[in-house]
């Protein structure tokens, strides 16, 4: 079943901000108005905070239906053309009970996050919904002007265009930390850059596949496994999966027992290829033991030898970041190792 596209940006239009986890906003204002200028000035979008956008974090914490009625208002508000969180978090699997499954179907429009957001694209997704893996607005938008032109450019093809194709390329740098938020001049800066020489890295698989994009913040799923969220058996038939690992820095072998639980699942029996993004705050030892622990866990234990498994993609924790549209379909090539769209991730406007 082809996936229902949200209708790409065009300058003018209205973006809601939420928070569907964590009260960053009320913590560091500083950071979240950066955020919210480069949306303004950088993209020309207007922006609307809704009701608990602000709230500070204990109240926002302890009202899980308040943070579910900001994202159904916005759903179905027709003037609304996006959804961005403005931070992740820890909690937003709670919302999900309180989400109106008909208000989101039935009102597609771009909604963007990453990290514990991955708990709201993954049930966008499951609804049949394009739903974009990416920056939020204090974490990837408010460090913008600090990171490399091809950023903006990237944000722009994705989620102002509806172009039928797209093919990732690696940014050849990244930063794996934000300056101290506690200091306001620090609002919107980072670390400097770090040459990324290894680019997409094949760890296994000779033949191109195709599939359809499914996945986020693999401590995150964990969140979702055995709840009436988690999706069914044949939904893994023949998905890319995406999985990135968070700042907690997860070590390799916890990192193994989650796609053991993949594998008992029989979702790599299903899934037609296997990418990672790059693992923030690992050493590169560490890195080599994740992607060993990944080919031996997936093609040793579970026999899919054939699977492609590309690693080291920008995408999650590290900046600049790739967006990855949930539900559309992807050509994953390991032997460039190539990744690209094969069919738009928005609709024409």
């Amino acid at each position: 079943m082809a996936p229902i596209r949200p209708r790409h940006l065009r300058p003018g239009d209205t973006v809601a901000i939420v928070s569907p986890s964590w009260g960053g906003p009320a913590v560091f204002p500083h950071v979240f108005e950066q955020g919210l200028a480069v949306l303004r000035e950088d993209f020309g979008l207007r922006v609307r905070e809704l009701r608990t956008a602000r709230m500070a974090p204990a109240a926002l914490h302890a009202d899980p239906r308040a943070r579910a009625a900001d994202l159904n208002f916005a759903f179905a508000d027709p003037e609304i053309a996006a959804i961005i969180a403005s931070i992740g978090g820890e909690d937003s699997v709670r919302i999900l009970p309180y989400l109106d499954r008909e208000i989101v179907r039935t009102n597609p429009k771009i909604l963007l996050g990453y990290s514990d957001t991955t708990t709201l694209l993954a049930f966008g997704n499951q609804l049949d919904l394009v739903t974009f893996h990416g920056p939020s607005v204090m974490a990837g938008f408010a460090q913008l002007r600090a990171l490399p032109p091809a950023y903006a450019a990237h944000l722009r093809d994705m989620l102002f265009s509806s172009a039928p194709t797209y093919t990732y390329r690696p940014y050849g740098a990244y930063v794996e930390r934000y300056l101290d938020w506690n200091d306001p001049a620090h609002a919107g800066l980072v670390e400097p850059l770090r040459d990324d020489p290894d680019g997409f890295r094949r760890l296994q698989g000779t033949s191109r596949v195709e599939g359809r994009l499914f996945g986020g913040s693999i401590e995150t799923l964990e969140l979702m496994k055995g709840t009436s969220f988690w999706p069914e058996p044949s939904f893994w038939t023949g998905r890319i999966l995406l999985f990135e690992t968070s700042e907690d820095v997860p070590p390799p072998a916890l990192v193994g027992y989650f796609l053991r639980n993949y594998g008992m699942q029989g979702i790599f029996d299903r899934a037609a290829g296997l990418v990672f993004g790059r693992a923030r705050g690992y050493a590169r030892e560490q890195k080599r033991e994740l992607e060993e622990r990944i080919v031996s866990i997936v093609a040793g234990e579970f026999g899919r030898s054939d699977m492609p498994i590309v690693a080291n993609v920008d995408f999650g924790h590290t900046d600049p970041q790739l967006v990855m549209p949930l539900g559309v379909r992807t050509e994953l090539d390991p032997a460039g190792p190539s990744f690209r769209l094969i069919e738009p991730a928005c609709a024409s406007a």
